[in-house]
């Protein structure tokens, strides 16, 4: 069974309070709209992943649970990891190389610039930049996570909320 690997940057974040850590910032009122709507948008379609591994990070895990509900998903479903924050290419694909082969769907919250890179490398697409709350989904033609690798993938979906298609 192929691999489907739904990539979503979080949602826009509050910069209102320089005191906090970037790792604790929230996600500002737009980011609180966008979440619900992109992940509306994705149920629509009727894409939804198995499981959710997400950043730690308060406005990566908040965009991933608003996205947990629209796909209506158990709480044991979501799973963070702290190896996503901050994370580079070789950091992202040994996260999702790591991932259970049981699971052929999962959806992977994180941050820029290392999301952007990272659909640059799995696919042979060119994103300039993937905004917030932006979701790519990438689909792979083996059925094990492990052999996910440079160019590899298939960018088959990018959606944001400003793009205005459905």
């Amino acid at each position: 069974m192929a691999k489907q690997l739904i990539i979503i940057r979080h949602a826009k974040s509050d910069w209102g309070d320089f005191n906090l850590k970037d790792f604790d910032r929230p996600l500002n009122p737009r980011g609180h709209k966008n979440a619900p709507e992109m992940a509306g948008r994705l149920a629509a379609k009727e894409i939804k992943p198995d499981v959710i591994v997400s950043s730690p990070a308060l406005r990566a895990l908040t965009t991933a649970k608003y996205f947990a509900s629209g796909w209506k998903l158990e709480a044991e479903q979501l799973h963070t990891n702290a190896s996503v924050y901050e994370a580079n290419i070789k950091m992202l694909l040994q996260v999702v190389n790591g991932f259970d082969d049981k699971h052929n769907s999962i959806a992977l919250f994180g941050h820029n610039p290392g999301l952007t890179d990272f659909v640059n490398y799995l696919t042979d697409e060119y994103l300039t930049n993937m905004p917030t709350c932006s979701v790519a989904i990438i689909e792979f033609p083996f059925d094990e996570w492990k052999l996910v690798s440079s160019n590899t993938g298939s960018l088959v979906l990018f959606d944001y909320p400003k793009n205005g298609l459905d």
